[in-house]
């Protein structure tokens, strides 16, 4: 999905599943920037499908965490070519590796806020 008038660059909606630990830390950062990674993080992985969101912050982030959240949040396309798209599993199952030393790059590629977009506990 690209959006944004011709003056600005085209973005893809993509969308995070986190845990409230995680989103605590992006309101920190005025919800437009993701934190760094911990160091058993070697990848941020977002998602190109909300569905697929949705099961990872309900199903796995409600039993780690207490609570699961699906954030979606837009970042230019043209950037986000040079990370090829990650089939795990099912045809919907896709998701982007973006390695945690480059997360910096990615933020910076990011456009406009995020929203949290659905909420489990």
């Amino acid at each position: 999905m690209t959006s944004q008038p011709a003056s600005q660059p085209a973005t893809t909606a993509l969308g995070h599943p986190t845990g409230p630990k995680e989103l605590d830390l992006v309101r920190e950062q005025a919800w437009c920037a993701w934190p760094p990674r911990l160091p058993e993080q070697s990848i941020f992985y977002p998602v190109l499908n909300e569905d697929y969101a949705v099961r990872i912050a309900r199903d796995w982030n409600v039993r780690h965490d207490g609570a699961g959240f699906v954030t979606r949040f837009e970042v230019e396309s043209e950037f986000l070519g040079r990370y090829p798209i990650q089939q795990a599993g099912g045809q919907t199952i896709l998701k982007l590796w973006v390695p945690a030393e480059e997360l910096d790059d990615f933020n910076a590629h990011m456009v406009g806020d995020f929203q949290a977009v659905h909420e489990f506990r």
